[in-house]
């Protein structure tokens, strides 16, 4: 009997640990994939948007509804990443907001010429 329980337990503690995911792995930065811009693992959703969608009142039930290849992990670990680096991160969407806004003008300027 007590043999029966150590096997159970030794599989029931395997089936847990197959199944844990080390949360430093679920968000990455890659040069050359978006911008380099920190990003969920093995997908091309930064974790700008995430907190974009976030600020604008999207749920993270909805963010994943919207984006069903994304999982709960992912883009909870996206704002985990997001209010760790919350000060360098704020600084780095605000520079790419003006690039965004520079090229926008820009095109505008083009287009009027």
């Amino acid at each position: 009997m007590i043999a029966q329980r150590v096997t159970i337990r030794a599989r029931f503690s395997k089936q847990i640990m197959q199944t844990l995911t080390d949360i430093g792995t679920l968000i990455v930065r890659t040069p050359g994939t978006c911008g380099g811009r920190a990003r969920i693992a093995g997908t091309r959703i930064t974790v700008q948007y995430i907190v974009n969608e976030i600020r604008a009142g999207v749920t993270p039930e909805e963010i994943l509804e919207n984006k069903p290849h994304l999982t709960l992990g992912g883009i909870y670990a996206a704002i985990a990443y997001y209010y760790a680096n919350k000060e360098s991160l704020d600084a780095e969407f605000a520079a790419y907001d003006e690039e965004c806004e520079r090229l926008k003008a820009d095109y505008l300027a083009g287009r009027r010429s």
